[in-house]
């Protein structure tokens, strides 16, 4: 049996995961900005869930969230930095509380929780940390700057995290989910005020976004229990046939493009 501390917990990822943790007979300590969402989980589940009211950007509040988990279930083995959203606008358009808002959910709020539960791992000498990233962790696409630039600070410091907690038998896995059925897009995303300069782009993106078949949550489920069950588990898991397709080019091109301008880069050493 193993215990979870899971942020986001409310709907889509955050709430399938937690509810095949339970399913399974694992324990949870269930975040959410409003626990009475989770009131159903609770009555079904009993000692098994512990809700949680959180705001992950508040640091203090943070610590307290983790400790008390800690406090209630004697112990804590997996830590999922779910909580986040997104935020749609060209980089022209977007407020700085805006930008801000996004750093400090997506990027700052992983932070906070993460430097809170890494002393109760150290102590247990093991754990596993699940950083909630995406395919926009890795590429970037037009209109969502500020959502990439959440993410890719995501992955940069948990790559580096997972170098420093090797050697107390702490793992990190970050998560590169495609394009899924969540309410993402919906009404849990932010918007900024348009500006009628990249209509043109919007429509593009609508495009693209109408010509995709979003993958089911629940089905993602087995694959996060696998990666937690593992002996070694993957620095980085992709989640969906899209993200599987998408990213070898991404990075195919990066490499072409690399080599395309080794001269000009070698010559930079001034050698």
């Amino acid at each position: 049996m193993k215990t979870w501390f899971i942020t986001g917990t409310s709907r889509g990822f955050g709430r399938e995961w937690t509810e095949a943790a339970l399913k399974r007979g694992d324990q949870v300590a269930a975040t959410a900005r409003n626990t009475e969402s989770l009131k159903d989980l609770a009555e079904q589940y009993g000692d098994q869930i512990f809700p949680i009211a959180l705001d992950v950007t508040d640091r203090e509040a943070d610590f307290a969230a983790v400790k008390a988990a800690h406090e209630h279930f004697g112990r804590l083995d997996v830590i999922v930095n779910n909580a986040g959203y997104g935020l749609f606008g060209a980089i022209e358009e977007v407020s700085e509380a805006e930008a801000r808002a996004q750093l400090e959910t997506n990027l700052f709020g992983a932070l906070w929780v993460t430097q809170a539960a890494l002393p109760y791992l150290r102590a247990q000498g093991q754990g596993h940390i699940l950083q909630v990233s995406s395919i926009g962790g890795v590429a970037a696409f037009a209109g969502i700057g500020l959502y990439h630039a959440s993410k890719w600070g995501l992955e940069g410091f948990s790559e580096a995290l997972s170098q420093e907690v090797a050697p107390f038998g702490i793992h990190v896995t970050i998560i590169e989910p495609g394009g899924f059925s969540t309410d993402w897009g919906g009404s849990s995303a932010a918007r900024a005020a348009q500006n009628p300069a990249y209509d043109g782009m919007r429509e593009g993106r609508a495009k693209r976004a109408g010509a995709m078949k979003p993958g089911d949550p629940t089905a993602t489920s087995e694959a996060i229990l696998k990666v937690v069950d593992a002996e070694n588990p993957p620095l980085r898991l992709l989640l969906g046939a899209f993200a599987t397709e998408l990213l070898p080019k991404v990075y195919d091109q990066r490499l072409k493009t690399w080599a395309e301008w080794t001269d000009v880069s070698r010559a930079a050493d001034g050698e």
